[in-house]
């Protein structure tokens, strides 16, 4: 990560280390910051843990990390913080009242276990679905990682466990057509105090940006752009989910570091475009 993300992610990740440390213990023999910047290179690259590159601290250790953080919620933690500065950057409340929520199955790899994977017959994928739930933003809210079998409904029901678990100012979640239903709308009523609008698709041949639902759409596109994501590689699902909430704490912290230090357009130049240096020197 860059300076500036460093700059952003330094103290919340601190903060949160600190709250959620089970016991004094052994102190990490690696600083921080190379480690959670291993972790990113995973998500973001999508390698196995042993190719972690030599740069890093031994993939071991990298990998010890993740999985004792992830249990602890940490990487939940820091987006739920840079979700809430991104929000207050916005001018909205920490909290948010409205959701929306969709779905999407993902292939999963043959090592995955046999009952954490299912056949999804709408999309013919074998593999797991990712149940999200974002605000009007698309800033991650929650997340339930299925089977690709388990139907949508079932889908948003635990979503709204887990929503309630953190987040109480809910007043409206906007889905699409596959969560239609009186039964539904009537649980999530009764059980959250919470309604239910379904905004479903004027014409189903023709391209049209739905209201509302572009935003979990949008989510989703930002998470297939991590190839870590882009399939299930993970033996449980537990883990997948910890991967989306890393995934998410890096597009978070990316966000906040070109607010804090936007590029000054005299020298900023873009990434790709420029001539090689040996053609720049032939004219």
């Amino acid at each position: 990560m860059t300076d500036a993300e460093w700059e952003v992610l330094e103290p919340e990740a601190a903060e949160v280390m600190d709250q959620i440390r089970l016991a004094p213990g052994r102190p990490m023999d690696h600083p921080l910051r190379p480690m959670l910047d291993a972790v990113r290179y995973v998500v973001r690259n999508g390698i196995e843990w042993r190719a972690v590159p030599v740069d890093f601290p031994p993939w071991e250790a990298v990998y010890a990390f993740h999985d004792r953080w992830s249990r602890r919620d940490l990487p939940q933690r820091l987006s739920h913080r840079l979700r809430e500065r991104l929000r207050r950057h916005g001018g909205r409340n920490s909290q948010p009242t409205a959701a929306i929520v969709d779905s999407q199955s993902v292939k999963s790899a043959e090592w995955a276990h046999t009952f954490e994977v299912g056949y999804d017959g709408n999309k013919k994928i074998t593999g797991i679905k990712r149940h999200l739930a974002v605000d009007v933003e698309g800033w991650l809210l929650a997340v339930v990682v299925s089977a690709a079998c388990v139907d949508d409904r079932l889908g948003l029901k635990l979503l709204v466990i887990r929503l309630l678990d953190t987040f109480t100012k809910l007043k409206v979640i906007w889905a699409d057509a596959g969560y239609s239903g009186n039964p539904l709308a009537t649980w999530v009523k009764t059980v959250a105090a919470i309604t239910l609008e379904i905004i479903a698709r004027p014409n189903a041949h023709e391209f049209k940006v739905v209201p509302r639902r572009w935003v979990v759409e949008r989510s989703n596109g930002w998470l297939m752009r991590y190839r870590r994501l882009c399939r299930n590689y993970e033996r449980r699902n537990t883990n997948h989910e910890a991967m989306i909430w890393w995934a998410s704490t890096i597009i978070m912290t990316r966000r906040l570091a070109r607010i804090h230090h936007p590029p000054d357009p005299k020298t900023y130049q873009p990434r790709w475009g420029q001539p090689r240096p040996s053609m720049a020197a032939a004219t």
